[in-house]
This record gives C-alpha cells, sequence and structure tokens, in this order.
C-alpha cells in the first residue's frame, strides 16, 4: 500500500516537472539535490517527507499537496456518451476580470449581473478586499455588489492572490489616476510563455506612468499633470493592453485618441461599461477609440457583462468531438461568425436562431444547434487573427475538433510561444498531432480516442481540449489538478453532465 502511495506520488511530480519543461537535473538544481534522486522519487522508489513534497511543488509552482484545506480538485470522465438538450453560455471571464478592475475608477456603488464565479474572478475579489474595496455576492449569489474605500490600502495587498492571475495588470490604469506611488506583484496567470509588460508601459507612459521592477513587484511612480498630447499608437493590438489605455484614459480630464486598439468582445463591454460610468467612447467595434475622460467618477452603477464567445466555442467542440446534437443558448454570434464560416467549409452542419440583444441591450445573441457532422480537413490552415478574425482563445479548440475530421490541419498558434506544445498532450488520448516548431502543430485525422490518465495542462484552453478528448474517448479517464480549468469556466463539469456527459469530480490526497 505504501509502494502505490510513492509512486502515484512520483507520477504526479513528473507529470508537473513536464508540464514544467524542466528535466531531472533541472529539478534536482532547484531541489539542492541529485538527479538521480528525483529519478528515484519519480519511479516510487524512495521515501519522500512531506516537507520535500511541499519544496518540490513550490519549485514546479504546482499543488503536488494540499495541507490544512481541500487538495487539488481532479476529474474523472467516462467517455463516448452523446450530449443532448441545451445548455447557456455563461457571462464573459476575460470582461468580467476587466470591469472589476474598472470598478477602481468609481467612487461610487457597482453592481455586475451574472458575474462568473471562476478562480480568476476570485482571486481578484481577494485583491480587491485586501486594499480595502467592500465586495459581496447579492440575489443568491448570482450578482455582485462592489463598493470602494475612500482610501486604497495598497500595503496590505494579497500577493498571493494576485501572482495567480494575470488580470492584475490591469490595475496600472485606473490607480495611476490614485496613487502616486504603488506596488503590484508580477502578473501570473497561464503559462504561456514571455509575455513582456512593455506594450500595456508604451501607452500608460503617456499618462506620466514609470515602473521598476525589482524582487517580484512592479514598483509603480507616477508624474500627476503628464497628459497625452496626440494619438497614442499601441504597439501590439493586444486585449488586455487596449484595456489598460482605456482605463487610464477614463479618467484623464480630455480626449485620448487610442490607435491600433482591439476591437475584441471584452474590450467591447468595457467600453460599454466606461459608457455606464458617463464616459464617453467613440469608436466602439474598431480599432480608433476616443475616450472622452472625465476627472471624477462618482456613481452607483447597474452593469450586465455579456456572454463569453470563447465559453460558447469550448461547447460547440464538446458537440463536435462526441458526436452531438447539442443547443448552445445565448451564443455571442459576432464574435464566432468566422469560426463557425471555417466549420461551415469542414462540413459542420448547424442551425443558428434569429438574433436577440444581451443583457447589456448591445450584444447580439443567437442560439446555436450543433448535430452530428462528418467533418472533412480545412484547405487553409487554422490561425488566429485580431478580432473581427478567428479568436486568438478559440485556436486550441480547432485541434479537438480537426482531430476528428478527415485529412491534414495544419494549426498555427502565433501568437503564444508554449500553447502549440500544449496541444500534443492529446497525443496521449490517441491523437495523432506533429509539433512542427514552439508554434505550428500537423493534426492528423480521424482519431479514435483512448482513455488516459494525465496532469492538466498548465493552460487553460489546452487544458478545455484535453478534457472534451477524455469525453470522447472510449472508457474512463482521469485529468489530474484542474485548477487551471476553474479559473476560466464556472462548474463546467456539473453543466457538461447536465447534458448528458459523466465526469466526476475527485479530491484524492
Amino acid at each position: 500500500m505504501a509502494d502505490d502511495y510513492l509512486v502515484r506520488i512520483g507520477k504526479l511530480i513528473r507529470d508537473a516537472r513536464q508540464h514544467r519543461g524542466w528535466t531531472q537535473t533541472q529539478l534536482a538544481e532547484a531541489l539542492a539535490t541529485s538527479q538521480s534522486a528525483v529519478n528515484r522519487i519519480e519511479r516510487g522508489n524512495q521515501n519522500i517527507s512531506l516537507e520535500m513534497i511541499a519544496r518540490i511543488g513550490e519549485a514546479l509552482d504546482s499543488e503536488i499537496v494540499s495541507l490544512g484545506y481541500a487538495g487539488p480538485m481532479h476529474l474523472r470522465v467516462v467517455g463516448r456518451r452523446r450530449l443532448s438538450g441545451s445548455i447557456d453560455v455563461k457571462t464573459s471571464k476575460n470582461a468580467c476580470v476587466a470591469l472589476l478592475c474598472a470598478t477602481l475608477l468609481n467612487k461610487g456603488r457597482t453592481v455586475l449581473r451574472r458575474v462568473a464565479r471562476i478562480e480568476e474572478v476570485f482571486r481578484l475579489l481577494e485583491v480587491l478586499n485586501s486594499i480595502g474595496v467592500r465586495t459581496r455576492w447579492i440575489n443568491d449569489g448570482v450578482d455582485l455588489e462592489i463598493v470602494p474605500p475612500a482610501e486604497l490600502d495598497m500595503e496590505s495587498i494579497d500577493a498571493e492572490a494576485a501572482i495567480r492571475t494575470r488580470s492584475i495588470i490591469m490595475f496600472l490604469g485606473p490607480l495611476l489616476h490614485r496613487l502616486d506611488r504603488f506596488k503590484l506583484p508580477y502578473a501570473g496567470g497561464c503559462d504561456l510563455g514571455t509575455r513582456t509588460i512593455e506594450p500595456h508601459m508604451i501607452a500608460l507612459r503617456r499618462f506620466g506612468l514609470d515602473i521598476t521592477a525589482t524582487e517580484g513587484l512592479y514598483h509603480a511612480q507616477v508624474e500627476q499633470g503628464v497628459a497625452p498630447v496626440r494619438p497614442i499608437v499601441l504597439t501590439e493590438r493586444g486585449d488586455t493592453v487596449t484595456e489598460n489605455a482605456l482605463l487610464a484614459a477614463a479618467r484623464h480630464n480630455g480626449v485620448t485618441v487610442i490607435r491600433n486598439a482591439s476591437s475584441n468582445y471584452m474590450v467591447q463591454d468595457l467600453c460599454f461599461f466606461l459608457e455606464a460610468l458617463g464616459v464617453r467612447v467613440d469608436g466602439v467595434g474598431t480599432t480608433t477609440l476616443t475616450v472622452h475622460g472625465v476627472p471624477e467618477i462618482d456613481v452607483d452603477v447597474d452593469y450586465s457583462p455579456s456572454e463569453d464567445p470563447v465559453e460558447a466555442m469550448s461547447l460547440l467542440a464538446a458537440a463536435v468531438v462526441t458526436e452531438s446534437e447539442l443547443t448552445i443558448r445565448r451564443v455571442p454570434i459576432e464574435f464566432l461568425e468566422i469560426e463557425l464560416a471555417v466549420l461551415e467549409e469542414m462540413g459542420l452542419d448547424h442551425d443558428r436562431s434569429a438574433e436577440y440583444a444581451a443583457d447589456n441591450g448591445r450584444t447580439r445573441l443567437v442560439d446555436l444547434t450543433v448535430r452530428p457532422s462528418k467533418l472533412e480537413a480545412p484547405i487553409d490552415k487554422i490561425h488566429p487573427m485580431p478580432f473581427p478574425g478567428l479568436n486568438i482563445d478559440n485556436v486550441p479548440f480547432f485541434a479537438a475538433i480537426a482531430a476528428t475530421a478527415q485529412g491534414q490541419t495544419l494549426i498555427h498558434d502565433w501568437v503564444y510561444d508554449n500553447r502549440a506544445i500544449y496541444l500534443t498532450d492529446l497525443n496521449r488520448l490517441g491523437g495523432r498531432l506533429q509539433l512542427l516548431d514552439p508554434h505550428r502543430v500537423l493534426v492528423e485525422g480521424p482519431t479514435r480516442w483512448r482513455a488516459a490518465e494525465m496532469m492538466c495542462p498548465p493552460a487553460l484552453r489546452p487544458a478545455v481540449v484535453v478534457l472534451l478528448a477524455m469525453m470522447a474517448a472510449e472508457g474512463t479517464s482521469v485529468l489530474r489538478n484542474v485548477y487551471v480549468i476553474n479559473r476560466g469556466y464556472e462548474d463546467l463539469a456539473e453543466r457538461l453532465n447536465s447534458v448528458g456527459a459523466q465526469i466526476e469530480i475527485f479530491r484524492d490526497i
């Protein structure tokens, strides 16, 4: 029994090390031990103390064992079950986190409707609470109320929560109007390679913000009175970069023009929210935004973020890989039209309802019914483009879809350094994916999926793709440590079970 326990621990450590991209020698160096000792630990041939397990978990940034609270969450998936019925799309994760950051602009009470109850939101709430912002779930836990303090207590910021979310980077735009000096922990989130904040700084320096990075902290200093004298041209059309520029411009007492701006769904939701705060934004949905800022914002506001197009794509992919007929309701069609056009060319059989308005009154929704289809690989490669192109976060789902199609599909994820690598985890489930370089993967279909037990990839969308493949696989699979999925999806396993999946949540240590 003890030997079995050591083997299981060793396997968890090995998987966590491999997902970190480390060799046994690199882990040994981090632990000040030998490569042979790491080898014995991973094979289950060496007794290991809780202290050593904790050190390994810290080195690999992975919860191997949790002490004093519930351990990591895992999923046990019984595959080859057809889905049926209908399922609603939840509100946008990326919009909700941007809006939470934007509440720092407002001295009044903010109510956000149907906020996604996900780990990314919970971490931001922990950070907000630690600096004095009062938040509470209202209306049976459906909506969120946010009330800021007169003065923020940045010295008490919850660093542990902050480093577990990249969204903390969007505190920079609002805080530069409230504080002359402040510190923020380094932004974390998904492991997607090198992600510099320099594009943010190019925009925010125009408002007097200067940052020095030392010892895991951003040290921010604001020169008051500095303001853009000409249009801000973003060096990358990034979503969070655009949002940070918008947040900085919102309380600049003047007009700010932002060029090469993202027009993606979360940016549009932020613009609609700023308008509710009294900030006029011209050009919403285009790459040039003109912000008519106001120096003070003190209003009670009630806003409903729109639905999440990436979750809609996740549910669509679930129906495709399980060969199911499924109706996905409240799909923000404007942000899924290119994906559907590509899938139509591949042979997807689907219907969509007439359009209707989301609760924010602006976003267009449809109900989408997907039916079992015989898919052919697309002629052209699958690659992301800024909106209105194929969404960057939807690219991974095409790996699972392409694996069900006849022929070869080239997927080129040029944005992120590591994500294409994580897609090759599908090979452990029977996929035939060939990594051409860190950004390109060749997918051969169709696939006969098979069950496996594996560690969850450390990036959100590839992790969900693995889960979907497990749902299509013959037999019972186990996906370990699914915190990253809970960062971006609310009750995903339970909701998939409601339409016919068989996914069990469990914890083992």
